[in-house]
């Protein structure tokens, strides 16, 4: 049985495909490819998504010799999908035009990805200063809610470098807008497969204008909502229902004040607050089960999953053994 065991094909840089979404990057995209190429990324294996540019981002691409695409609808969530849609290697790494990101690092980005991950999150821990103050915060407060709600510990979960398996994401459906396309696509990952992880990177200074306003953080939490709601209802439903301890417990204070200080006995509103504040109480604590049981479908799903690729990988090899017979 033992020689049936399939060995596991190594990931290359042959087997990525770059993308680079751009809108006005004239000033910094030659940079970013001279950079890509430096690590042995070849032309073919790169693919600039351009949002309709009025500078000469495309033109300075095309001199570059990498494949130039005018992206479908308007913003990066259709970027990306319009790379899904076009890419043809089995890995799709993402990353911005602007300079910010290292093109240096990709190899570690693919050596991660030959330890088992789907998807390879550059975490922007080393140059934090070029990122501004409040969009850090921002960041901060999103991923603490992307790791309650999916049971992941990112620490940078809208990092806009990252690998992923084009497999993965391809026919899947993506409706986050705008800059929430991050987390829509490590949702998905950790939701089917949960092998999402991340790597240290160094976040350098934007070359040229910015395009992150503080209305894209607000959008993304929504997009968080949305994704929470759609993988894991049940939790939404009783974390509303737990702002039931709130009123619960100033009817109960109030009600401990009058009696402290004035000698009042309210008992039907004691009664009252206690059992609004039971209720909250009892549907936080289900509220935090609904979280771990996610959790466990999740690892039953991942573990079905692998179970299913190697079986798949042992049937093919006695096909191609039958064949040589």
């Amino acid at each position: 049985m033992e020689a049936l065991t399939p060995k596991k094909k190594e990931i290359t840089l042959k087997d990525v495909e770059v993308v680079i979404p751009t809108l006005n990057e004239e000033e910094a995209i030659g940079r970013v490819l001279d950079e890509v190429f430096s690590v042995g990324v070849k032309p073919e294996q790169v693919m600039v998504v351009d949002g309709h540019s009025t500078d000469r981002t495309r033109d300075i691409a095309r001199e570059k010799g990498v494949r130039v695409l005018l992206q479908e609808g308007k913003g990066k969530a259709d970027a990306i999908k319009t790379a899904i849609k076009h890419a043809t290697r089995p890995y799709m790494l993402v990353m911005d035009g602007d300079y910010t990101y290292p093109a240096t690092e990709i190899p570690r980005f693919v050596e991660k990805a030959n330890e088992g991950f789907d998807e390879v999150i550059g975490a922007r821990l080393y140059g934090r200063e070029n990122i501004p103050l409040l969009h850090r915060f921002g960041n901060w407060i999103i991923t603490r809610i992307f790791n309650l709600f999916f049971g992941t510990k990112l620490r940078d979960v809208l990092s806009g470098m990252y690998l992923v398996k084009l497999s993965l994401v391809r026919g899947l459906p993506i409706e986050s807008r705008g800059f929430s396309i991050e987390v829509d696509i490590a949702a998905k990952v950790a939701s089917i497969t949960g092998k999402i992880t991340e790597i240290p990177i160094y976040y350098r200074r934007r070359i040229g204008k910015k395009k992150l306003k503080m209305i894209h953080g607000i959008l993304i939490v929504k997009d968080i909502v949305k994704l929470a709601w759609r993988y894991n209802p049940a939790f939404i439903i009783l974390v509303l229902g737990a702002l039931l301890f709130i009123p619960g417990l100033t009817i109960n204070l109030w009600v401990l004040m009058r009696l402290l200080f004035y000698g009042v006995k309210h008992y039907v509103w004691a009664i009252i607050g206690t059992l609004i504040l039971s209720s909250g109480v009892l549907t936080l604590a289900l509220a935090v089960i609904t979280i771990y049981l996610k959790r466990f479908e999740y690892r039953i799903t991942h573990h079905v999953l692998e179970i299913r690729r190697e079986l798949n990988e042992v049937l093919e090899m006695l096909g191609e053994k039958e064949g040589e017979k």
